[in-house]
């Protein structure tokens, strides 16, 4: 059984919601006990889970530096979902179908931050490559800070195949490529919609494009020649979400 560290109060209450029983080991700073520690504190304890006492400097070599605000916990890796779990969860959806599709993103800090965005958007779900792909690690549990525990990662061998699978369930396919003629500023994206993200650098693969139904840009006008991944898949996830939330507001 592999574990990671998972660190600050957002992420341990997104454990404690979603995978409680995925959690190995507290430590608390032997210092601090602010009123928002404690409630986690008391939510941990409801479970059985007795806290160790750690002093500051441990702590932050366990958080990498980064704000732990006072809590690290140990928990079990999440475990990745099949195909078949995939179709299963969109059968069940009852909500408008949101994915994010990774084609072959190696970088785990791309994926982590692409988890943490899609958590916030609430998408349901983001699908990655079996092969060339990063896949759940400490260090994507790490960037994503709790969202690998909310959102599910579905990783698949045959990505052609899941597309054309999607598309009959109705689901649009919107793959992003910096050479397409529209931008997703010019797309209605309120609707059953997966958005394809490529790998660093070369982007889709050929018979991923294939399968797309638009291809959207992400307008620019610097000397750079692309994003970054994580934050390309960003702009276009939350360019989804104003326009579901446009789209969900009554006419007055």
């Amino acid at each position: 059984m592999m574990t990671t560290q998972l660190f600050g109060i957002h992420a341990v209450q997104a454990a404690l919601e979603y995978s409680p029983q995925k959690i190995q080991r507290v430590l608390v700073d032997e210092n601090r006990l602010d009123a928002r520690l404690k409630q986690v504190l008391d939510e941990l304890a409801a479970l059985g889970l007795k806290p160790e006492k750690a002093d500051r400097k441990k702590l932050d070599r366990l958080a990498d530096g980064k704000n732990h605000q006072g809590i690290v916990i140990s928990v079990e890796l999440p475990a990745m979902r099949s195909e078949d779990q995939l179709k299963q969860d969109v059968a069940a959806l009852t909500a408008t179908p949101f994915y994010l599709v990774l084609d072959q993103v190696q970088d785990p800090h791309n994926l982590g931050a692409c988890l943490r965005t899609a958590d916030a958007v609430g998408a349901h779900g983001v699908i990655i490559t079996k092969d060339n792909s990063a896949s759940i690690t400490p260090t994507v549990c790490k960037v994503a800070s709790g969202a690998a525990e909310t959102v599910p990662v579905y990783q698949v061998t045959n990505l052609a195949r899941v597309l054309r699978w999607l598309k009959e369930q109705n689901i649009w396919i919107i793959g992003a490529a910096g050479e397409a003629e529209q931008t997703l500023y010019q797309l209605k994206l309120d609707m059953p919609i997966a958005i394809v993200m490529g790998t660093e650098g070369t982007g889709m693969r050929h018979l991923t494009r294939q399968h797309c139904d638009f291809l959207v840009k992400i307008p620019m006008v610097g000397q750079v020649e692309s994003l970054n991944v994580s934050v390309a898949a960003g702009i276009l996830l939350y360019e989804t979400f104003r326009q579901k939330q446009l789209a969900a507001k009554p006419v007055v």
